[in-house]
């Protein structure tokens, strides 16, 4: 800016000088302010455009003033935008700064538009403030995308030797219409979503979840079968995919199956096909999942539910990458990467001879085991925010703020069902929000608490000794045959027990139709 600019700029631009009197009070002492401010920002050679937006509580809207010239003709000064929907408004509104990449901005497509039009790929909004009290919304703009990635983003402040002159400025400190809600009711600070927060499709900032990132970037890269374990709820899948998207085959298939959802007898045709004619049904040849995901990765979701009698052949998959489709016996051979996962206690299903030792020593290893939704509380606020801006841009709707008392029943509610659980909720939440504020149903989640607790409080029945609970079995099986012992409808062949055998068990026990 030029001594010429200064003193033009000084003396009150056209703009300036005819809404001072009807529009907003403002002192003399502000275009020194203004001038001083824009002059005393750090340098920044990429900057090719400084402006300054001032609420005017007569319009009801934000007014830009122009510090810089050098924005296009529809940019020019008094242009003034809707509180509701503007840029500036949003920065007023939040006291936060905001940079957006006009070339991929979604929330203010028209402004970004019109910038870019200009070519303009960047721009920052900075909150005003003088003595405390928000005046106005400072704008910066530049030709580079990347123009303020290392630009600080401060409150812009006037030094207190200018409280006079915000001693003029009482009538903009806040806004018309729904901002009096804001008033009355305290908001949680806003919880927003980094970069460095995402990890793939994944959120969290946890330190739990942080752990689990670095173990997904140690084997991903490698063709170790890896065993995901967590809780229902706790984004396995995601997982599973991550390490896909990470590692060689990121450019082949990621072929899932979810072993629970498929009936037992229909799943190992799912898995490796079948010929035609291999049972009744079987018109035709069918390739199986394991094919399907030849060179690629294939999740096998709740592994831990897969048939007993059909592991020996994933067993045989997973160490000789080699099967015989149904109704074939011709030898297929495949390069496929498993990943599996359950929330299922596979050791203690080893120990009761539900699982397979050996399948489960050949899944386990590279085992990752994800934290519960509870045990990463500090990501809650950040997932609700997510979840909020996703649900509301997908009903076109604005729900920006969260109520403080919500926020703390969401953050010490346990979420047994995890992130899921959460994410459903939100989305009620957001159906049910009709404004800008998040109303979500928190009777819910106080009767689910209630019932959480109702049901570990309640009494455990009483143990019974193994010789009352023979007893008890025999005298039952006695009663539904009407004491009958013999023969082949009589208490004994119910119990598989010989017709001797069960009148000794009878006599040691002391059991007789007169005392039952």
């Amino acid at each position: 800016m030029t001594r010429k600019d200064e003193a033009g700029f000084l003396a009150g631009g056209p703009a300036l000088k005819d809404r001072a009197a009807s529009d907003l009070t403002i002192d003399q002492g502000l275009p020194r302010l203004l001038y001083e401010l824009a002059v005393r920002l750090p340098a920044q050679p990429d900057i090719q455009a400084l402006c300054v937006w001032l609420y005017e509580p007569v319009g009801k809207a934000t007014r830009l003033h122009l510090l810089m010239t050098d924005l296009p003709v529809k940019f020019g000064n008094g242009l003034g935008f809707p509180v509701e929907d503007s840029i500036a408004a949003w920065v007023w509104q939040k006291q936060q700064p905001i940079v957006i990449n006009t070339e991929a901005e979604t929330r203010f497509p028209g402004f970004a538009r019109d910038l870019l039009e200009a070519g303009i790929k960047s721009f920052c909004g900075v909150p005003l403030i003088i003595a405390n009290r928000r005046i106005g919304v400072l704008g910066l703009a530049s030709a580079k995308p990347d123009a303020f990635r290392q630009f600080k983003l401060q409150f812009m402040q006037r030094s207190p030797d200018t409280a006079n002159v915000a001693d003029n400025l009482s009538d903009v400190e806040s806004l018309p219409g729904h901002d009096c809600e804001r008033e009355n009711e305290p908001f949680y600070a806003q919880e927003q979503v980094r970069p460095e927060d995402k990890f793939e499709d994944i959120i969290g900032r946890s330190a739990s979840l942080r752990a689990v990132f670095g173990q997904i970037k140690i084997v991903a890269p490698t063709n170790s079968t890896v065993l995901i374990l967590g809780e229902t709820g706790t984004g396995k899948e995601l997982i599973a995919r991550a390490i896909h998207n990470r590692s060689s085959r990121r450019s082949r298939a990621f072929v899932r199956v979810n072993c629970a959802a498929i009936p037992s007898g229909l799943l190992e045709s799912e898995l490796f096909g079948h010929e035609r004619g291999a049972f009744t049904g079987a018109i035709a040849r069918k390739i199986g999942r394991f094919e399907l995901a030849n060179g690629g990765t294939l999740f096998l979701d709740e592994i831990g539910d897969i048939p007993f009698d059909l592991q020996p052949k994933l067993l045989r998959v997973l160490q000789e990458q080699e099967f015989e489709r149904l109704g074939s016996t011709q030898t297929t051979r495949v390069d496929v990467r498993i990943v599996a996962a359950t929330s299922r206690d596979l050791p203690r299903m080893v120990a009761e001879r539900e699982f397979r030792s050996d399948l489960y020593y050949r899944l386990n290893v590279f085992p990752l085991r994800l934290p519960a939704l509870r045990e990463r509380s500090e990501d809650i606020a950040l997932l609700v925010r997510h979840f909020v801006d996703l649900n509301a841009k997908r009903m076109n709707k604005q729900v920006e703020h969260v109520p403080k008392e919500a926020m703390e029943v969401l953050l010490t509610y346990p979420w047994p069902g995890n992130v899921r659980e959460l994410q459903n909720f939100i989305e009620r939440a957001v159906i049910l929000s009709p404004g800008k504020v998040l109303r979500p149903p928190l009777s819910e989640l106080k009767q689910a608490v209630d019932g959480l607790d109702a049901s570990s409080q309640t009494t455990a029945p009483k143990a019974v000794s193994l010789k009352d609970a023979e007893r008890d079995h025999i005298v039952q099986a006695l009663a539904d045959t009407n004491w009958v012992i013999g023969g082949p409808k009589g208490a004994a062949a119910r119990l598989g027990l010989q017709r001797t055998t069960l009148i000794s068990k009878m006599q040691r026990l002391g059991i007789s139709r007169a005392q039952a």
